[in-house]
C-alpha cells in the first residue's frame, strides 16, 4: 500500500518540524561560538530547547515512540551544544 501524503497527521509533521528546528538551532549555537553572534545563537538554542521540551511532553499521548523520538532530539541538541571534541593540546 502506498503512503499518501494526505494521510499523515499534521501534528506528526509539526512534531518532526520542531525536532529539525531544534537540531538546526543547536548547530547554529555551536557554529556561532566565539563570534559576535554567539548570544543570538544561544537564545535561539534556548527557545528551541523549550519548544522541543513542550512537544516532547505533548507527544507522549501519541505513544512511547513519539516521546522517545523527542527525547533523542533533546539529547542530541544538548550534546551538539555542550560537548567539545577538540583536542586540548
Amino acid at each position: 500500500m502506498a503512503l499518501n501524503a494526505l494521510t499523515i497527521s499534521p501534528l506528526i509533521c509539526a512534531l518532526g518540524a520542531v525536532q529539525i528546528f531544534g537540531i538546526v538551532a543547536a548547530s547554529i549555537a555551536r557554529l556561532t561560538e566565539g563570534t559576535s553572534h554567539e548570544r543570538s545563537g544561544q537564545w535561539l538554542c534556548l527557545i528551541a530547547l523549550a519548544a522541543v521540551g513542550i512537544f516532547c511532553g505533548a507527544a507522549l499521548q501519541y505513544g512511547p515512540d513519539a516521546g522517545a523520538a523527542c527525547a533523542v532530539t533533546l539529547a542530541l541538541m544538548t550534546m551538539i551544544a555542550v560537548v567539545d571534541f577538540r583536542s586540548a593540546a
